[in-house]
């Protein structure tokens, strides 16, 4: 490859990036369905045409904004493979993480309301993702249990989905409330009432 090359494959890169932030932002802001790849383009400073050149549809576009997110958090959450209440915790600390980027709340919130509706074209996503969330939590709640630090009677699988409900109301509370949630406070609060060592 060139040196043109190079330049002009960074040069791409980096417009591809923007358009999956400014992007990330209009689906936060308006939600799937009110979006517009025209105002999209337009705060990117290129044609419709050229941002077409990038993602050919709203919904690829979509899709990359939401696989761009989760590949981020993914990365981040799982850095060292933490197990069991580690585990947990890197999702509390999730949650302080988030109440520092509205945006990316606004993003997961609305999307995932609408994408309720079968015909979505995130849909599909959501399940998958609802499905793999609730079942990594399972089994973190699970290897605490193993370690003998799960209060008796709290059972893996629905102590996850109760965690995992709880992350996302308090999403939309915060929200709601202008930032005044303590999200990671409250999260906090809940796994240590499941635990018998301090969290």
């Amino acid at each position: 490859m060139t040196g043109d090359e190079r330049r002009g494959y960074a040069k791409g890169r980096a417009k591809r990036e923007e358009i999956l932030d400014q992007a990330m932002a209009m689906f936060g802001e308006a939600g799937y369905r009110g979006a517009s790849l025209r105002v999209i383009a337009n705060r990117c400073g290129i044609s419709h045409p050229g941002l077409l050149h990038h993602f050919p549809t709203k919904e690829s576009l979509l899709l990359a904004v939401l696989e761009h997110r989760d590949a981020v958090d993914g990365e981040w959450l799982e850095a060292g493979r933490p197990t069991g209440v580690d585990r947990l915790r890197r999702l509390v600390d999730l949650a302080a993480l988030n109440a520092q980027r509205r945006g990316i709340v606004e993003l997961f919130c609305v999307l995932s309301a609408e994408a309720t509706s079968a015909d979505h074209p995130a849909h599909a996503y959501f399940v998958e993702r609802y499905r793999t969330s609730v079942l990594t939590t399972r089994v973190s709640y699970t290897e605490a249990r193993d370690k003998g630090v799960l209060r008796e009677g709290i059972t893996p699988g629905a102590a996850a989905q109760q965690l995992i409900a709880l992350m996302d109301g308090l999403q939309t509370q915060w929200l709601l409330s202008g930032g005044a949630t303590d999200m990671a406070g409250v999260l906090r609060a809940h796994v240590q009432a499941q635990l018998t060592v301090p969290f």
